[in-house]
């Protein structure tokens, strides 16, 4: 396996799993009645979540077009200020734990440099 190919799978695996990671999020956040009703019913947030990884996932293994990284890792750059904000600036009256915030801080940090490696260390 080349090197190319083997950053874009690395990162391809890598987005999957804060993929399922951002789904069970949803999921564990509805049960605590995190979630407000309003935006629809979480079972169709939960599917278009999925069917975007799974488009992302398959987008980075199959075609390894280093645009492809590119997109994914500026829309999920868009992110981090409300992750800092979480982490290092709660609010008093947030139900969400600082360490929530930080955990999926340091989660993103780690998928923004593995699609970096794909998308611009050809």
């Amino acid at each position: 396996m080349e090197p190319r190919e083997r950053k874009f799978r690395q990162a391809a695996f890598v987005y999957l799993h804060v993929g399922l990671l951002y789904e069970f999020g949803v999921l564990v956040f509805w049960r605590q009645g995190l979630l407000a009703g309003a935006r629809g019913g979480v079972w169709l947030w939960l599917a278009a979540g999925a069917a975007i990884v799974a488009l992302i996932f398959w987008g980075l293994w199959r075609w390894q077009k280093p645009w492809i990284a590119r997109l994914v890792w500026v829309v999920h750059a868009l992110r981090l200020p409300a992750l800092i904000q979480g982490a290092f600036f709660p609010e008093a009256a947030r139900l969400v734990p600082p360490s929530f915030y930080l955990a999926a801080l340091a989660i993103v940090l780690v998928n923004l440099w593995m699609l970096a490696r794909a998308g611009w260390d050809l």
